[in-house]
């Protein structure tokens, strides 16, 4: 078989896989969007505050489903020895890797997409209005996430202390990068942290997709940090990566 027929029945088995896991399926995919219905139920008067929930939700969503989820599946895998067991096999590695990458741009694309039918069907949050501009941030999210994420998975030791590790990290940035509130509230110190690490310029150029309608030349800036925060995650991930 080629490649290419190979890395799709890998990416249609990882999809297979997760759905069957009922802990993973609700954690990284489930969750976000309940946090939106609960959250935008809340503020469903105030088009001010859906109006930041709506990209925070969706940024939050890109993380969850790439750094999140590769970082933990990739400490299981290497600690389990399914990485070296993969290794010694005639399976080509694109289509092992391009599967699980493939299967993990498919569930962030699905919650960025439900996040916005949701926020315009049930909340009255306007279609975005730089369709462009979004697909480029998205798109951008998502592989700098996913770059980060197999980066990230290098650092935790083992597979009990996998989510710890995640969370230590997730947690407090979707806290200080305007998921739920607007990031310009919060103290200086915060609001710098937040301002050098690339999730709540993701959210920024979601934000201005959405709600404000400004296009991608509007935010050089937040593509700057979100491209070099991609380079940096890659270089680590390719470089350090192993196989058991």
């Amino acid at each position: 078989m080629s490649t290419a027929a190979l890395l799709w029945r890998q990416y249609r088995f990882e999809r297979r896989l997760f759905w069957r896991n009922p802990s993973a399926a609700f954690f990284n995919f489930l969750l976000p969007l309940l946090m939106l219905v609960l959250i935008a139920s809340v503020f469903a008067s105030e088009p001010d505050e859906l109006d930041v929930l709506i990209p925070g939700i969706a940024g939050m969503s890109i993380m969850a489903t790439t750094f999140t989820s590769l970082s933990f599946n990739l400490v299981w895998l290497r600690e389990e020895g399914v990485l070296r067991r993969i290794r010694s096999t005639p399976m080509p590695l694109p289509a092992y890797f391009g599967g699980m990458l493939l299967h993990a741009v498919t569930n962030a694309l699905l919650q960025v997409t439900l996040v916005i039918v949701i926020g315009n069907v049930f909340y009255d949050v306007p279609w975005p209005r730089d369709w462009l501009a979004l697909a480029v941030f998205a798109a951008l999210g998502i592989a700098c996430f996913a770059a980060l994420g197999v980066a990230f998975a290098h650092a935790i030791p083992n597979v009990d202390s996998a989510p710890a590790y995640t969370n230590a990290v997730f947690l407090p940035l979707i806290f200080i990068s305007g998921v739920f509130y607007s990031s310009d509230s919060l103290p200086a110190v915060l609001r710098a942290i937040a301002e050098a690490l690339p999730l709540k310029h993701v959210i920024d150029g979601l934000a201005g997709a959405i709600v404000d309608g400004a296009g991608v030349a509007d935010h050089l800036t937040a593509l700057a940090v979100i491209c070099g925060w991609l380079v940096a995650g890659a270089v680590v991930a390719v470089r350090y990566f192993r196989w058991e």
